[in-house]
Formats: structure tokens, sequence, C-alpha cells
């Protein structure tokens, strides 16, 4: 996982400080290292393939001995689970929906813990994205979804879903907050000074 250092972190800051000196939306991110644990899963395919293999081997080939067998599941059950201990391995056997899903519903949350609805003229925007899952979203309040539509959201994070799996984080984000603030500073331009939230990249660890 990508571990952002003070500068780094500073980065996102100035780039989000740097789009709204152009525009009135105000832009958070967030960084989450996975959006859900699925401990139970890795467990489940370990137990049911240690029990199957065995089993199946026992019955076509008559090995291992019915006094071997239990030996061998108990064995093949310890073997995978610590093989699935591996975070990539780990996310092979949970399913994608499930993963994009866990993503999109921490997404949102979000968006409320951080009150990017509470903004004065509804002009939150919330650049998330969830490295364990390569998901990402962007998330608008009622003041900015008519200036920063559908299609302009599905090239942003097209884009920046693709640095994420290629682990340039980092940059994904600060090119995705300057399109932002390209994208908005014509139909939203600059006119208020307070600064309504905080110019600063969150991470969930």
């Amino acid at each position: 996982m990508t571990v952002f250092d003070e500068y780094q972190q500073r980065q996102v800051a100035e780039a989000i400080a740097r789009a709204e000196r152009r525009t009135d939306a105000e832009l958070v991110t967030v960084l989450a290292r996975r959006a859900g644990d699925f401990a139970y899963l890795p467990l489940f395919w370990a137990a049911l393939l240690a029990l199957v293999i065995p089993g199946v081997l026992h019955l076509v080939l008559g090995w291992p001995s019915l006094r071997g067998l239990l030996v061998a599941q108990v064995m093949i059950f310890i073997g995978l689970c610590l093989v699935l201990r591996h975070p990539r391995l780990a996310a092979l056997v949970v399913p994608r929906r499930l993963r994009q899903r866990s993503a999109a519903r921490l997404a949102q949350q979000q968006f409320r813990e951080l009150n990017l609805q509470g903004t004065a003229a509804g002009t939150g925007v919330l650049i998330f994205a969830s490295e364990a899952e390569r998901y990402v979203v962007i998330l608008a309040d009622a003041g900015i979804e008519p200036h920063l539509d559908a299609r302009a959201r599905a090239v942003l994070v097209a884009r920046f879903s693709e640095q994420l799996r290629q682990g340039r984080t980092l940059q994904g984000f600060v090119e995705c907050i300057d399109a932002c603030g390209e994208l908005l500073s014509r139909p939203l331009p600059a006119t208020c000074t307070r600064n309504q939230l905080p110019n600063r990249l969150v991470i969930l660890d």
C-alpha cells in the first residue's frame, strides 16, 4: 500500500488550495487503504477446499486413507489460511462486486461524516480512492452536480483508476484535483475567500 509522507500529503493540500483559488467548489480528498476486511471469506474458502480436495482424492484414488484424511484436511486448511493472508491473494477470493459495493458505501459515509453536504451553496466535492479495491469515485453536492456531470466524472475516474492500478496514487490525486478545478472554474468561479472544508488528504487505515 502507498505510504504518504508529510511532503506528499502537503502536495495534495496545495493542489486543493490551488484549485479552490479558481472555483467556489470545496474539494476534499480521502484515501482508504481498504474498504472492508472480508476476513471471513478467505477462511470460508480455506475450510471448503480443505474438506473437498482430500475428500475427492480419497473417493477417486483411494488416497489418503481414512486415517490420513483428517490430517490432510487440517494441513490444507492451515496452509491455505497462511497463503490467503496475503492481501492480493485474499482479494482473489472476494467477489469484485462485493468489494466495489463496500468501497462505494465507505465513500458515501465519508461524504456525510466530513460534512460535504454542509457547505453554504452545496459546493462540496469528494474525491475518494480505495487502494485495495482499486476503486475511485467523485461525489458532488447539489451545487456542483449541474456543472460536473456523470460523463465528465467518468473520464476523471477512469484516469485516476488507471493511475491507482499503476501505483501512482499521489499523481492521480493531484491530476484529478487540478482537472476538477479546471472544469469548475468557468461555471463556478472563485467568489468566496472563506475556506469551509479542510484542504488535506484524509487517510483511512
